[in-house]
Parts: C-alpha cells; sequence; structure tokens
C-alpha cells in the first residue's frame, strides 16, 4: 500500500467543511480526481528587473509542466520577492538588499503554511534570495528541495572575458585615464550577457555551490549555467525527487546537520565564497536548531586551503567550473576522498553525499581553476573572524593573501559610502590610508549595505595593494582586496568604529585575527563622553521594522531573535 503524501493539503482538500475553499480550488482548474494528490508550492524569485532573476518564471514553468505528468501530485506557481545587489548598489535601494532575505523567507512561510502545501520546489536566483528560501524551508520543515536559476554566462570584450564587477572597476579605470570613455561604455554593454546571476564566485554562487555540498540541490545544480540544457533537465526531473521525498517524509532539518553545514562552509572556503556567507549560515544554523558561532567559521578557515582561483580574487568564473571541471560535483568528490567532507550526510536524493557521487568523475588538475590541496593558492581560507577593541564582538576579513596580510595605516573616516565613493574617485585618498566606512551597519545603514562600489574604485584606481577598507557594513562577493566589514557592535550601538577619528592608526593582522585602534583607553573614554547616537534614518516602513528587530551581524542579522 502507497503511503500517503498529502499529509498538509488533506486537511483542505479533504475536510468536508470547507466548501468555500473547494470551489476555489475548482476555480484554479482543479478536478475532483486531484483533491487527494500532494500539492507542491513551486516558489520563485522571478522578476523582469535583473538578469539573476529574469528567467526564474519559465523554469518554473518546466517544473510545472513536468509536474503535471505525475499522477499524484500537483503543482502551484508562486512568486516572492528579489532586490538586484547590481542595480541597488552604491544607492539607498541597496538599504533593502539584505532585509529582501528576511521578507523572502517571511512570505514563503505565509503562502506554504497557510495553504497547506505538502512541499516545496525553490527556484532562487540573486545573492539574498538563496539564504532567504532556506530559511523558509528550515522554518516549514516540510519535504522541500531547491533548483538554483543557475550563474550567467560571461560577457567579453576586446580579448578580455567580463562580468559585473569589470563594470565597476572600469569606472576606476576611466578615472586614471587608462581606458577611453569608448572603452568604459563597451565594457559597460557587454558585461552581462543574459540571464544567470552574477559569474564569478560572489555571493549567489556561494551559496549554490554551499547548499549543494550540504545536501539540498541536486548534483550539478549549482554549477549548471542558466541557460544551458543541463538547467533545463534538471527542473523536467525535479518532481521526481520531490515526490521520493514526500513518500520518505524527508525533510530539511534531517539534511540540514552540524556535519552538512560544515561542508557547505568548506567547499565555499575552499572556493574563495562571498563573507556574506557568515551572516547567512549563522541563520540558516539557527533555523535548524544548530549550535554554530563566529568562530566555528574561524575554526573551520584554520583548516581548509584556498584552492579555487575563482573571481573576485582569481581570474575564473563558475562556467569555467562547469566547462572545464565537469562541474562542482567534481570538487565535491574530490574534496570527499581526501577527507575534508562528510560523506554520510543525507541529501535531497535520498542518498548519501558519498552515494550521490559514486559515479562522478575525478578531478584532473591540468587546468589553473582549482588546485590541489598539497599545492594550494593560500594553506588556508581566505575568510578571517577578526577581534580586537574596534570588534570586540568579532569582525569578517577576506585577506586572500595576495595583498599581504598585515596592513597599519591611518584612518581616513566616512560617515556614509557616498562620501568614501567621492573621495575615491577624486583621488583624495593616499597610499598607507585605512579607509572607515561607519554608520552602515544593520541598524545604521539601515540595512546593512554591501560596499561594493568603493572596493571596485579602490581596485579599479591601482590602490588595492596600498590601502585598507574597514566598514560596519558588508561586502559584495565581488569585494576584494585588504578589507574588513561585519564589525560589531555597529557605530550606530556605540561600537568604538563610531569613535575613530581621521589621523589614528589602525592595525589588521590577519594572521593572530586581530584588528586594533591604536589610541589609549583614556582618549577613547573621553571621545565616548557625551556622546549620543545620530537620528534613525528610516521612520516609517519596512525599513523602520527592521532596524527596530534586526540582531547584530555577529549573530547573523535576524529579526526573529530566539
Amino acid at each position: 500500500m502507497k503511503k500517503k503524501i498529502n499529509n498538509f493539503s488533506k486537511k483542505i482538500t479533504e475536510e468536508i467543511n470547507l466548501p468555500a475553499a473547494h470551489a476555489m480550488l475548482y476555480a484554479t482548474g482543479l478536478k475532483e480526481s486531484d483533491f487527494k494528490k500532494a500539492q507542491i508550492g513551486i516558489i520563485s524569485n522571478w522578476y523582469e528587473g535583473n538578469p539573476c532573476n529574469m528567467h526564474l518564471n519559465k523554469l518554473g514553468k518546466i517544473v510545472k509542466n513536468s509536474i503535471k505528468k505525475k499522477k499524484n501530485l500537483i503543482g502551484f506557481q508562486i512568486n516572492t520577492i528579489g532586490v538586484s545587489d547590481g542595480i541597488t548598489m552604491g544607492t539607498l535601494g541597496m538599504r533593502y538588499s539584505l532585509p529582501s532575505r528576511e521578507l523572502i523567507a517571511d512570505s514563503i512561510e505565509t503562502v506554504i503554511d497557510s495553504h497547506h502545501y505538502d512541499g516545496v520546489i525553490a527556484i532562487p536566483g540573486c545573492d539574498k534570495n538563496i539564504p532567504g528560501v532556506m530559511m523558509a524551508l528550515l522554518r516549514l520543515n516540510r519535504p522541500s528541495i531547491i533548483v538554483y536559476g543557475g550563474s550567467i554566462s560571461s560577457g567579453f570584450y576586446n580579448g578580455k572575458k567580463l562580468d559585473i564587477v569589470s563594470s565597476f572597476e572600469a569606472l576606476g579605470k576611466k578615472n586614471l585615464c587608462q581606458i577611453s570613455e569608448k572603452e568604459y561604455k563597451n565594457i559597460i554593454k557587454k558585461s552581462c550577457p543574459g540571464p544567470g546571476a552574477c559569474g564569478g564566485m560572489y555571493t549567489a554562487n556561494t551559496m549554490a555551490s554551499a547548499l549543494e555540498a550540504m545536501g539540498m540541490m541536486l548534483p550539478y545544480s549549482s554549477s549548471s549555467p542558466s541557460v544551458s540544457n543541463n538547467k533545463k533537465i534538471e527542473c523536467k526531473v525535479i518532481p521526481n525527487y520531490i515526490q521520493k521525498l514526500l513518500e520518505n517524509n524527508i525533510k530539511p532539518k534531517d539534511i540540514v546537520t552540524k556535519n552538512s553545514i560544515e561542508n557547505g562552509i568548506k567547499l565555499a572556503m575552499c572556493l574563495g565564497g562571498s563573507t556574506n556567507l557568515i551572516l547567512h549560515f549563522l541563520a540558516i544554523a539557527k533555523y535548524a536548531d544548530i549550535p554554530f558561532y563566529l568562530k566555528d567559521f574561524q575554526k573551520i578557515s584554520n583548516q581548509i586551503p584556498l584552492i579555487g582561483n575563482l573571481k573576485p580574487s582569481g581570474i575564473f568564473l563558475m562556467e569555467d567550473i562547469h566547462i572545464h571541471i565537469g562541474g562542482i560535483p567534481v570538487i565535491i568528490k574530490y574534496l570527499l576522498n581526501e577527507g575534508i567532507l562528510y560523506g554520510d550526510c543525507l541529501t535531497v536524493t535520498g542518498k548519501t553525499l558519498s552515494e550521490n557521487m559514486k559515479n562522478i568523475p575525478n578531478i584532473n588538475f591540468n587546468q589553473k581553476i582549482i588546485y590541489p590541496l598539497n599545492n594550494p593558492i593560500k594553506k588556508n581560507a581566505h575568510i578571517r573572524i577578526l577581534y580586537g577593541n574596534i570588534s570586540p564582538k568579532g569582525s569578517i576579513a577576506k585577506i586572500t593573501g595576495k595583498e599581504g596580510i598585515l596592513f597599519r595605516g591611518k584612518a581616513i573616516v566616512f560617515d556614509s559610502e557616498e562620501q568614501a565613493n567621492l573621495a575615491i574617485l577624486n583621488k583624495k585618498i593616499r597610499p598607507g590610508s585605512v579607509i572607515v566606512i561607519r554608520y552602515v551597519g544593520p541598524i545604521g545603514g539601515p540595512g546593512m549595505p554591501e560596499m561594493l562600489k568603493p572596493t571596485s574604485y579602490i581596485m579599479g584606481s591601482g590602490l588595492g595593494k596600498k590601502i585598507a577598507l574597514i566598514t560596519d557594513g558588508r561586502f559584495s562577493g565581488g569585494s576584494h582586496g585588504f578589507v574588513v566589514g561585519h564589525i560589531t557592535p555597529e557605530a550606530q550601538s556605540g561600537g568604538l568604529i563610531a569613535f575613530i577619528k581621521n589621523g589614528d592608526i589602525i592595525t589588521i593582522d590577519g594572521k593572530n585575527n586581530t584588528i586594533t585602534l591604536e589610541v589609549k583607553k583614556e582618549e577613547i573614554k573621553k571621545r565616548k563622553k557625551g556622546w549620543i547616537p545620530p537620528l534613525l534614518k528610516i521612520k516609517r516602513g519596512y525599513l523602520y521594522k527592521y532596524m527596530k528587530t534586526v540582531s547584530s551581524a555577529s549573530e547573523g542579522c535576524m529579526t526573529d531573535q530566539f
């Protein structure tokens, strides 16, 4: 006898005292024979406004058409929101990027739980889509699977591959007269050739790779390009897997364990992934009821070498992993064989990670994209958790070693990103400076906007090895250079970063994991005396609610603290 798999939807479809609900379901096209089928919410972050998400509705339709062929499943397409980091970057709109993660999670929880859907197939694209979806699936904890929208193809101009960061860095090069106005325009026009998430190991690809290693995606989902046949095939076969998950009652909390979380983080760190990984995995672990803290990230970082020669710090893109390596599973298999990853973790296939990798080919090191563990780019990972008087509750550094591991310089302080951007573009930053951008944290920002513009301008201006940047904001996965973010406590909450003055000496030590303001305690006490927090920048609406409820960066910037 087959197991019933409509355990949630039957509370509506098989309840005789809900005639209006049944009438509405008939209006959607359901037949009486459909009422005993399991109902699947096909969630996508589709919207036409950016390349990361513009194709997700098409992928959702492929999934739905495939579900129609299943005798015991019904699919309903549902959209939730997205915010384009690339479009909003450097504008006031960027304040909504990280908060959108919570809205995504809230909206998915709301529609799935209220309508009693039995399972979820989620199709995220841009950066905050993926953790937002994952947080919702853990809250709901019913059979679920994620299909990544896929990475964008590279642009091409003047003999060089391009991606989104190329357009940011081009402005710095134009200001230095290294490229002409015509070249500048051509780089912008050709950086993003079509649909898909930003192509380097930026936040979207970082999180997708991590969630595949964690077991919440089918093998190859994170590295199959957005417009590839592989992605279409994945969408066609995905109903087979959601049905298996329903039949065996395999839920996200069965898959997301301490070991599987470590698998995701280890893979992301090996590949040189985004610092946003920290914020998102703190929240994911919390919803999975797994104790996981900043110190755990540092422990992993100390153990894991950097082997991915991928943008922003390297030169290759996710499409190169697909074309020249054979996909993320090839790297996962290598790390499994080398004892880096745990192979006994359950995945959405119903099999363990090791079982999924059984027929995956071994990696060929006759390429420059992925290095062997015994000859890594860096002996330990690029993400460092820094403590010190500037960040007694922690901060996140992205130190690949290319810019060195120690920086000591004079502070030049800005109370907004806009001020810093103008100073960099107007060539007012001298080598040896530590740029301080403050009042851009979760509360002060609000929303902890990313500082991709200033870091890209720094790199484009040729200052990458000559200056550092620290902030209580965060960084895009596309940021690189000697940068430290997530400084906690933030300036708006009275953290020491609020009291730094121009000319103060700051030391960033990537070896001993410290960040220090070299000012005597007595002087710091004087500066703090009589300090009054600036007025909040927002007085109503969603961002106001976010400011009033959000936790610190060191706690994952969650709005439902528990």
